[in-house]
Order: C-alpha cells, then structure tokens, then sequence
C-alpha cells in the first residue's frame, strides 16, 4: 500500500530522476537556500544519492569529498556518477555535477564491504548536558537550509546571534532534521556541513565565504544508523588556522548515546 504521507523536505531537495545508468537531473530547492545558491550538506548528500542509487553499487559508503568548483545557480542539473575501479570488498566512484554544460561540482567516494573486526573509538564522548536540557536555538533569521533543523548550541554560536566574545572557534551543537526524519547516511553527510561558519563565531562581521572542499569519513553502517531513529545527534566542530583567506574546519558528529558516526573537515574561502 502506497503512504499518503508528504516526503519529507530533505528528501525532496535532494531527488534524483535517473535518465540512463550513471546519469541523473535534480533540481535546487529553495527551502535549503543558502546566503548565496544551495546550502552545501545538501548538495553533497544529493552527489552521494547518485552513488547510493546507482545499480553496480558495492557495499556501503566509507568516505565521500566534495569540491565546490563553482557556484550552484537556482533551477535545474544533470549528476553522472561511475565506479572507476572495482575491488573485492572497495569501490571508488568519480561523481560531477553540471549546469548549463558547464562543471561546478566535483567529488569522489569510497564505498565498502564492512567485515565483523575488532573495533574501537579512541576519541572521547564531549561533556555536555543532555539533549532535553539544551534550550533550541532561535533560527528565524538565519538562511532558510537552518530553519530546516532542530538546533541546540551549547557553545560557539555566531557572534552576530550571541556577543559574547569566543576565546576560540569550538562549537558544541544538539541537531537533527526538522520535521524529524530518521537518519541515514544522506541526512548524516548533510548534518555534518550544518555548523554555522567557523569564522562568524570568532568574529561578528558577516564576511563572504564558501567552501572550497569538503571530506566526510563514515564510521558506522547502516544498521547503526537506523537504530538513532530520529533522535538528536550531538555535533562538535573547530578551526585549527584563519590564514590569508583560508580556514579550515574539523568536526565530529556523535549519536544521542556517545557513538561516534562520523568525522569531517573542510577548507573554506573567505574575503575582507
């Protein structure tokens, strides 16, 4: 029986239409509109939708790294993706995204057959209140791909939202897809770009940036991801160096009971 229930915005944004095998046209949705074109998490989960979508896909995905050539113009665009080599238990996969002919996104991924192995984190869980005691965030002002989640920041808002000076970039942030939407790995590639850039926490000037690059490390399967449901993830993000129009950003993105999901950096454009 088919549901009658809405697709969830997420899910829309990121909507693919398959024209051969490999090839793809989707659409940029307003509700994600960033400052300038769409926000980047949900181009990036859309790149790895063409992946995941794809018949000859091996296993799941490990590691995904998008490079944002260009700006993403509101309305129409065609995504190829192909496996370029094939291993026994790893895929490599080229994927590009273009508008007018022109190419203005680019990325890479891995995807994998996980084994039962020894395994352990060696990173430790962030000492924060729970979730229920955070307080949400007012967004109502923020780009429109914001106000399409639950945020709580513990710390490192921007400072244009909380004057408080920032002794450093770290942020601290309960979120997770609003209205709820269960997680999987397109909604997890997304939430780990959903931190507010590093450089407005450290300064309250709304300067231009963009992203130049981002790279996104999976450590769970799709099972883990299933049992978080739709509950809060815990997000921690930081800068290690502003320099001469560069920074960088580095984050990791738990589950609600302190299992670490996935890592992430980026490298991110900035003009004075």
């Amino acid at each position: 029986m088919q549901s009658n229930q809405p697709q969830h915005p997420f899910d829309l944004a990121t909507q693919l239409t398959q024209q051969k095998p490999g090839m793809y046209s989707g659409q940029t949705s307003s509700a994600y509109a960033n400052m300038v074109g769409p926000f980047g998490g949900v181009i990036a989960s859309t790149l790895l939708r063409a992946v995941l979508e794809h018949d000859d896909i091996l296993g799941e995905p490990i590691s995904l790294t998008i490079n944002y050539a260009a700006p993403i113009h509101e309305g129409n665009f065609s995504i190829i993706a192909y496996p370029s080599r094939t291993n026994r238990s790893t895929q490599h996969w080229y994927i590009e995204l273009k508008q007018n002919d022109n190419i203005v996104i680019t990325g890479t991924a891995v995807t994998a057959k996980r084994r039962d192995t020894w395994s352990s984190t060696e990173l430790a869980f962030p000492d924060v209140p729970p979730a229920d005691e955070v307080t949400r965030t007012p967004l109502e002002s923020a780009p429109p791909w914001a106000q399409n989640y639950d945020i709580r920041m513990i710390k490192g808002a921007p400072l244009a939202m909380n004057p408080t000076q920032q002794p450093d970039s770290v942020t601290l942030q309960w979120i997770k897809d609003s209205p709820d939407r269960d997680l999987d790995f397109l909604s997890l590639a997304s939430i780990c770009d959903a931190f507010f850039p590093r450089i407005y926490v450290r300064r309250k000037a709304f300067v231009p940036i963009g992203t130049v690059s981002l790279t996104i490390y999976f450590h769970a399967n799709a099972e883990t991801l299933k049992h978080n449901g739709s509950q809060l993830l815990l997000g921690h993000a930081r800068a290690l160096k502003f320099f001469n129009g560069f920074f960088d950003q580095t984050g990791e993105i738990w589950s609600h009971n302190g299992n670490l999901l996935a890592t992430t950096s980026q490298f991110v454009y900035y003009k004075e």
